[in-house]
């Protein structure tokens, strides 16, 4: 049996991702021809592309891909450290680019920019994250803290733990973020009652909670629409 082409090069030059990408852009390949082109080699039994579908299958397209270690990279067959490396190295890339455009103070005037600017940190999350943007007057960003993990309950989001880091970063405001690992944003008794309070509690301390967003998979509720705020 002949071994499956080990190399890139080894296929007809309309069919080499990287010779595609400069004839019809990036945006033009499938996220397994963009990883080929990472990858560079294949193995023995695997050419580059057949390699990046093994990966692309074992981390469930990019979802998993983008929180990936060294180590689970390297449990996949033909997968070394350098190659892991650079897999990571282009992920991280892929991330900061994506946030450049909030560095300047991103300004959140409305649920669905709070929704966008958190949705791609929160959505893939498997425990709950309760996570506070801290603003200035301009309702831009001066801040972003995790407060905790884990289910929410008012015994768990404490007050002083939301409000301690507002008054450290002089904040006018807040708003409170968390997900739901389900993938659906519907709020519960307990994100409502959580909501309530840390509203009260803003009024006598002079920071506003501004909004409560639940994120889910590509979706969001914003509490503050459903009145609670």
């Amino acid at each position: 049996m002949v071994d499956a082409p080990a190399f890139i090069k080894d296929y007809p030059v309309h069919e080499r991702p990287r010779e595609r990408l400069v004839a019809e852009g990036p945006e033009s390949l499938a996220n397994h021809e963009l990883i080929a082109i990472l990858l560079r080699t294949g193995t023995k039994k695997m050419s580059a592309i057949q390699l990046s579908h093994h990966i692309i299958q074992q981390f469930d397209g990019l979802r998993y891909l983008k929180d990936a270690s060294i180590g689970e990279l390297t449990k996949v067959n033909g997968i070394g450290t350098a190659k892991a490396v650079e897999l990571l190295a282009a992920v991280e890339i892929g991330k900061r680019v994506s946030r450049l455009q909030f560095d300047e103070r991103y300004a959140i005037r409305s649920p669905e920019d709070g929704a966008k600017y958190m949705m791609d940190d929160l959505r893939f999350l498997q425990q709950e994250h309760f996570v506070c943007l801290y603003l200035n007057t301009k309702n831009q960003i001066l801040y972003k803290q995790t407060v905790f993990i884990g289910s929410l309950n008012t015994s768990i989001v404490h007050p002083r733990e939301v409000f301690k880091e507002g008054f450290r970063r002089s904040a006018a405001s807040i708003i409170c973020f968390h997900n739901h690992p389900s993938g659906d944003p519907t709020p519960s008794k307990e994100d409502i009652e959580v909501t309530k309070r840390l509203v009260d509690c803003g009024k006598l301390l002079g920071i506003d909670v501004l909004d409560h967003i639940i994120i889910g998979d590509q979706k969001y509720v914003s509490l503050k629409e459903k009145g609670y705020v």
